[in-house]
């Protein structure tokens, strides 16, 4: 087990299935996935030297490049293989991986760190790693005729040195094939050893060697299809200059109130968060019936929120969750675990956000304040992972206007844009416009959250279902806990995607002929009063502030807080329906007096 590495030719006997590490999605197992097959014919006929494969989370890109990678020692292209990973646990998911292909790398070999066994074929390193010392990995790289796999490619633009360290580490490099499964970023950082060339806009893409996108593999049986559960409801908090501000979630607001409107949402004091907890924990319970180790993950926005996070759910649920935190040194062996045990419930922070598998993963809550398309597409693509014919995914997210854009554009492909294109030579702001672009491009909404803000309360109300394209929901405010909120948590785990998307329609068209019927029946209308007479009044007042914004620019928080300062009250969530009135009457007046 010690020596140098050795430069004898080594036979392979792959023992591969088409998604390693669990069992390959109905119907492809044993062989490989007909994707996988088309890019290794592709890439060996054109034996490229630099070859971008893009396939959607949970498709098998491991499994492809090590058969690659297998291929090229079988055929004496290369003799020793460098991986790079985002992250210290997929280093080891690598290895693992490459084991089982017959390829044996060390997870453990830093830069630097000098010879391996001669037992190892190739190494896993972090692009962190690279970039602490890239001199030595190009040294490792050209002593042997090396193929280096650049798992999530994209993160070689994630920092200029990261993508500095990788051109000068592997650019001796005999093969390298790139993976990415997520969309890429706009910015002026060009990913090393991924081609690009002008779009229609004149503004350079990337582009890829082969392309395998989420409608596919859907279409295939390779990953699940995905049912977004969106919750919205009343939001109030005060800003550092004292004012009360009360919104609903999802509602049209600037960027600074949407963020603290979500931030409210998200605060573990509230009552959003248990009350979708609870939700997503009925789900699970639903989901299991048909699949008894189906897991659930809550992904939070940092460490003090994923403890508060988890005692809620031990609360509703009688059970520990397990807390994954990206700093701990057992944190690796925390998902591991948690993968093949039966225990319900992950709460993490971004450890799992990217790469790591938990098959068993079928009900998710998005709890982060973190929202570029490429998080979400990430996060997302922890829970797609296919197993057997049937199964679903069901992730709760806060009702915010961008998180369902991303939920609505599941299959959208995306490639990496070096800016724009300035087409106007006489506008002398066109330099600072194309800064300011480059840096909302990578912003998220959590970026402001040093500005003081205080959460005051928040309650969830169920707002829709999105999937395949379509919304889903029933009219008026649905309450957590209600039957109509039921019609859709209690949907079965095991549906075909075309039977899913019938029970959805069938349960939407089934409510509203029952809502239709009480509407028009005197003897029910004192059972209902109250609750529908609140929700109309609040459908009414949510209306007008709307075409107040429309008419006047101001923020439906501001009018919001600015017809309670006049008129009294509590937040419009829990005020009765004199006040509703009041409001509603005033806010008439207004508009009344502009006219005039």
């Amino acid at each position: 087990m010690t020596g140098g590495d050795s430069e004898a030719a080594v036979h392979l006997t792959p023992a591969l299935t088409p998604a390693w590490p669990d069992r390959a999605a109905w119907g492809t197992a044993p062989s490989l996935r007909a994707w996988q097959t088309a890019a290794m014919a592709d890439y060996l006929q054109r034996a490229p030297q630099d070859f971008l494969a893009v396939a959607t989370p949970g498709a098998g890109k491991t499994t492809f490049a090590l058969s690659v990678a297998s291929e090229l020692i079988g055929r004496r292209i290369v003799d020793r293989i460098i991986v790079v990973a985002p992250t210290e646990h997929l280093k080891l998911q690598w290895a693992e991986a490459a084991a089982r292909a017959g390829i044996p790398i060390d997870p453990t070999y830093s830069a630097g760190s000098g010879k391996i066994s001669s037992d190892f074929l190739g190494v896993a390193v972090t692009y962190a790693g690279v970039a602490v010392n890239p001199l030595a990995m190009r040294i490792r790289t050209e002593r042997f005729k090396t193929l280096v796999i650049l798992d999530e490619v994209h993160h070689a633009g994630d920092a200029l040195s990261w993508g500095e360290g990788v051109r000068e580490a592997f650019q001796p490099a005999a093969r390298r094939v790139a993976l990415t499964g997520t969309p890429f970023r706009s910015d002026i950082n060009p990913i090393p050893f991924v081609t690009y060339a002008p779009g229609p806009d004149g503004v350079p893409r990337s582009v890829a060697d082969f392309t395998y996108g989420y409608s596919q593999a859907l279409a295939d049986h390779v990953v699940r299809p995905v049912l977004f559960l969106a919750y919205s409801g009343e939001m109030t908090w005060r800003t550092r200059a004292g004012d009360e501000i009360a919104a609903r979630l999802g509602e049209p607001l600037t960027k600074d109130l949407t963020s603290q409107a979500l931030r409210t949402a998200l605060d573990p004091s509230g009552s959003w968060v248990p009350s979708v907890l609870e939700a997503a924990d009925r789900r699970l319970s639903e989901v299991r019936r048909h699949v008894p180790d189906a897991g659930g993950l809550v992904i939070a926005t940092d460490q003090e929120s994923a403890r508060a996070y988890a005692k809620l759910l031990k609360r509703i649920t009688g059970e520990s969750p397990v807390v994954v935190l990206s700093d701990e040194k057992a944190a690796s062996k925390k998902i591991s675990t948690f993968a093949t045990s039966e225990a319900r419930w992950m709460v993490a922070v971004r450890m799992v956000s990217e790469g790591v598998d938990v098959p068993r993963l079928a009900v998710g809550v998005y709890a982060t304040t973190t929202s570029t398309p490429l998080f979400f597409a990430q996060a997302v693509g922890r829970f797609v992972r296919a197993r057997n014919r049937a199964e679903s995914a069901s992730i709760f997210v806060p009702s915010v206007p961008a998180l369902l854009g991303f939920a609505s554009e599941m299959e959208v492909e995306r490639d990496h844009v070096l800016g724009r294109k300035i087409n106007d030579e006489g506008d002398i702001f066109a330099a600072e416009k194309e800064l300011m672009a480059q840096a909302e491009a990578t912003q998220t909404e959590g970026d402001d959250e040093g500005l003081p803000f205080e959460a005051l309360g928040s309650e969830a109300r169920f707002d829709r279902v999105l999937y395949d394209g379509g919304e889903f929901g029933h009219e008026g405010e649905v309450h957590v806990g209600s039957e109509e909120e039921m019609d859709f948590l209690g949907i079965p785990g095991l549906l075909e995607p075309g039977q899913m998307r019938e029970l959805l329609q069938q349960r939407q068209s089934d409510r509203a002929r029952q809502q239709k019927r009480v509407a028009v029946d005197p003897d029910t209308v004192a059972e209902v009063s109250t609750h529908e007479q609140l929700a109309v009044l609040r459908r009414e007042l949510n209306g007008l502030v709307a075409a107040w914004f429309h008419r006047t620019g101001q923020a439906h928080g501001i009018t919001h807080a600015a017809l309670r300062k006049e008129c009294g009250g509590p937040a419009a969530a829990v005020a009765n329906a004199e006040q509703l009135h009041l409001r509603i009457d005033r806010l008439r007046e207004w508009a009344s007096r502009k006219s005039s």
